[in-house]
């Protein structure tokens, strides 16, 4: 009976889990006005879009405790079930290929920021409006072996966008601007030798005088995806059983 019932609690904190992740779904795809709107009204748009944002903030904190709950729950319950703790352990690496935990190990961190400025400058930043640049980096990055990659905070995983939005770059939809601080987990020499290869990216963005600094470490963190997981078209495809 106690078997039964651990399996029902995590299955109500698990369903509690989708309720806040389905509320949060559905109130930022309701801030999304598109089109073009008066100031007033984009004035209060941005007041709603902030508080959108402090909600979702307190709502991913939520989901965050909760899940910590259940993992506790289900550690509790694989030391009495080696078939739970079999299928837990495969779900810990899918979870990690996803980036939907935080992870740590040896690594290596690239910054980059624009070229100083002179009196030939703009006003422009190169590294926004070459922000190209960082898939470039991403890819190489991956190429390299990279377990897990960051960029100013945001993890990067399968669906990550980079993309020019107004005076930002915007890294899973949130704005972010020079210096760029890329963490990559992998083997720090192979990752190294990769990106710095002459001709190769890093020799590049040097030419074009972006500031790049390069540093291996023996231990990095680069934090879990914190977005919402949303897939509108691709379904996964269940095999009949043949009778």
């Amino acid at each position: 009976m106690k078997k039964y019932s651990g399996i029902i609690t995590v299955g109500l904190l698990a369903l509690f889990i989708g309720l806040i992740i389905s509320v949060q779904v559905n109130t930022t795809q309701g801030s999304d006005p598109g089109g073009l709107i008066p100031l007033a009204k984009a004035q209060g748009l941005e007041a709603e879009l902030k508080k959108v944002r402090a909600e979702k903030e307190a709502a991913t904190q939520r989901l965050i405790e909760l899940e910590g709950m259940v993992e506790d729950i289900q550690k509790k319950k694989a030391e009495e079930d080696s078939t739970l703790k079999s299928i837990l352990q495969e779900q810990e690496k899918y979870k990690m290929a996803a980036g939907l935990v935080e992870v740590k190990g040896s690594g290596i961190i690239v910054t980059l920021d624009d070229p100083v400025p002179d009196e030939f400058s703009d006003g422009y930043s190169y590294l926004m409006t070459n922000y190209e640049q960082l898939l470039n980096l991403v890819n190489k990055l991956k190429d390299a072996g990279a377990e897990a990659i960051s960029i100013n905070g945001q993890r990067i995983i399968a669906t990550t966008e980079i993309s020019l939005a107004g005076e930002n770059v915007n890294i899973n939809t949130i704005p972010t601007a020079p210096p760029y601080q890329i963490k990559a987990i992998g083997n720090p020499d192979t990752i190294e030798a990769t990106i710095t290869i002459r001709y190769g990216i890093i020799e590049n963005l040097k030419k074009s005088g972006v500031r790049v600094d390069i540093v291996k470490q023996g231990e990095i963190n680069i934090p879990r995806y914190n977005g919402i997981l949303k897939f509108r078209y691709a379904q996964p495809i269940v095999e009949e059983k043949q009778e």
